[in-house]
């Protein structure tokens, strides 16, 4: 475990190196969330319930601040980096580490992960708890939701990692990525709230390993029905864990069979 330690604490100096960028991601969340504040505040007031779909006006909120929080945390940029690594050829370099990619990527960004959650996740956290005066129930509800964020993580990054590998075959992935992040802040459950969406959409979506990235967490965290240790919490990780094994047999496979197609400055 030392090489990964090792590449952890590299990321971890990494992102301190990089204050500045943190505090303009804070700054730039504060501003979205304020125009979230406001717009859901009209949708509710245009509702004539303080009820929609389950979840009252503060429900929604608290759902969508931490939800935004967790994106800060989850957020990886293994797809930009390795698309610039393939255009300059460095990606040679980590190839020929004595470290398998998959993992040598993992706990290189995985360092990232742990500065943006004491960075961004808990201080929103603890401002959250203080501000709604502890309307999210702390107990065992906290375990599970660490446990189920560990598995959002390895979730989104074998997403990312599946992503990234197209980059072999074009080069280029901007467009590609848009189109991926579109997707999986709009299924995810990121941008809204899965039970806003129409029953039969939302029953396609549950399907999907999107909402197990920032719904599923989400949810155990605020203790939602069907996502306590009396009703579905176990089924709701065992769903997790299920898609973190799927995606990764599918983003190593696809990543073995498309590094032969790998060409750096022609060669």
């Amino acid at each position: 475990m030392r090489k990964y330690l090792a590449l952890t604490r590299a990321g971890i100096m990494e992102e301190l190196h990089f204050r500045l960028g943190t505090f303009v991601t804070v700054l730039g969340n504060l501003i979205y969330l304020t125009l979230v504040y406001f717009l859901w505040k009209s949708i509710y007031a245009s509702s004539g319930t303080d009820v929609v779909n389950g979840m009252s006006f503060t429900d929604t909120i608290i759902y969508l601040v931490l939800a935004t929080a967790l994106f800060n945390f989850l957020e990886m940029y293994i797809v930009w980096d390795m698309s610039r690594k393939i255009q300059s050829g460095s990606i040679i370099l980590d190839l020929l580490k004595p470290i398998k990619y998959h993992r040598f990527n993992f706990f290189n960004y995985f360092g990232n992960n742990v500065m943006m959650f004491f960075s961004t996740f808990l201080p929103t956290f603890i401002i959250v708890f203080i501000i709604t005066r502890g309307a999210i129930r702390v107990g065992l509800n906290m375990l599970f939701f660490v446990v189920s964020v560990v598995l959002a993580l390895l979730v989104n990054y074998h997403i990312e990692m599946f992503t990234a590998t197209i980059s072999l075959y074009t080069e280029s992935t901007w467009g590609i990525n848009i189109v991926k992040e579109s997707i999986v802040l709009l299924f995810s459950g990121a941008t809204i709230p899965l039970v806003f969406f129409p029953e039969a959409i939302r029953r396609v979506v549950e399907c999907l390993p999107f909402r197990c990235i920032y719904d599923t967490p989400l949810n155990i965290l605020l203790q939602k029905p069907g996502y306590t240790p009396d009703s579905g919490l176990w089924c709701m990780l065992g769903l997790q864990l299920l898609w973190c094994v799927v995606l990764s047999v599918i983003s190593k496979l696809f990543w073995n069979f498309s590094i032969r197609r790998i060409t750096v400055n022609g060669g």
